[in-house]
């Protein structure tokens, strides 16, 4: 497992400087958040993505990805009964997948709870159908560039749709296409009623990503939960991929977190692989 940060911890500092700041905490990757890039990420180019990953390779990291992708345009819509914000979120998704690709990133992880919340006048079928199109249809785009969408259960404090891991799973096999995974995040697992270490367990054969954090909004290590066994779950199966912090909170300061939240990885891998 290797490790990577989410560039928007660190507001809207120069790009260098959050390289600048992961590399010498210890990270290898980066994951990057669309609206963080330009103020209409519909315009983000091919251009846009070869300065970025020059500027990553000059601090020894790699771009893993993509996540929040329909953060802006405000607007777009994975459920909503309306075929024209469908098929914009569609389109955008599309042209993320190609700039993801362009990055040399892998992964695009789906979250984006108000780009998918029901009301309570929605058919949550035909919403599911709705979604199943507009995801569909990037993952179709998305293998083309050697990219695979992720899918990211969610609390039920954040959104009213997914919330769990085995509702992913559900609508991964809906999607029924081979770029449309599942991803894994320890502060949505938190909210389950299932221990994190089984769901890891459960989804053995779906997930491709990982985020690291704490239901406080803070770092892994940061709060309660003990990762003790999140490792162990995850190498039980045989999970290679990355180790990828998301915060929510950013008072301590963005490096402050990156350093805490990596130590304290390296510190339970070491104690384990010494077990």
């Amino acid at each position: 497992m290797r490790f990577a940060i989410c560039n928007e911890h660190w507001g809207n500092a120069p790009f260098e400087k959050v390289c600048e700041d992961a590399a010498a905490c210890g990270y290898q990757g980066l994951e990057l958040a669309p609206f963080t890039l330009k103020a209409d990420p519909r315009t983000l180019d091919l251009a846009d993505a070869t300065r970025l990953v020059r500027i990553a390779n000059s601090f020894g990291l790699e771009i893993i990805g993509l996540h929040w992708l329909l953060t802006k345009p405000a607007w777009l819509h994975i459920t909503a009964p309306d075929p024209l914000l469908n098929n914009d979120a569609k389109i955008f998704g599309q042209t993320l997948a190609r700039f993801c690709g362009a990055l040399g990133g892998k992964v695009m992880v789906w979250g984006s709870p108000k780009a998918r919340n029901l009301l309570p006048e929605w058919d949550r079928n035909e919403a599911n159908l709705r979604a199943v199109d507009v995801v569909r249809g990037v993952a179709e785009e998305a293998v083309k560039h050697g990219v695979t969408i992720a899918m990211e259960p969610l609390g039920p404090k954040e959104t009213n749709w997914m919330n769990s891991a085995a509702e992913g799973i559900e609508f991964c096999k809906l999607v029924d296409h081979p770029a449309c995974k599942l991803h894994l995040d320890v502060k949505a697992m938190s909210a389950e009623d299932k221990p994190i270490p089984d769901i890891i367990r459960d989804s053995k054969e779906w997930f491709v990503h990982f985020h690291t954090n704490d239901p406080n909004l803070l770092g892994p290590g940061m709060g309660e939960v003990k990762y003790e066994p999140i490792i162990a779950a995850l190498n039980e199966v045989g999970y290679t991929g990355w180790l990828s912090t998301e915060v929510f909170k950013y008072e301590l300061g963005p490096k402050v977190i990156a350093q805490r939240s990596i130590d304290y990885l390296k510190q339970i891998i070491a104690s384990q692989a010494k077990a």
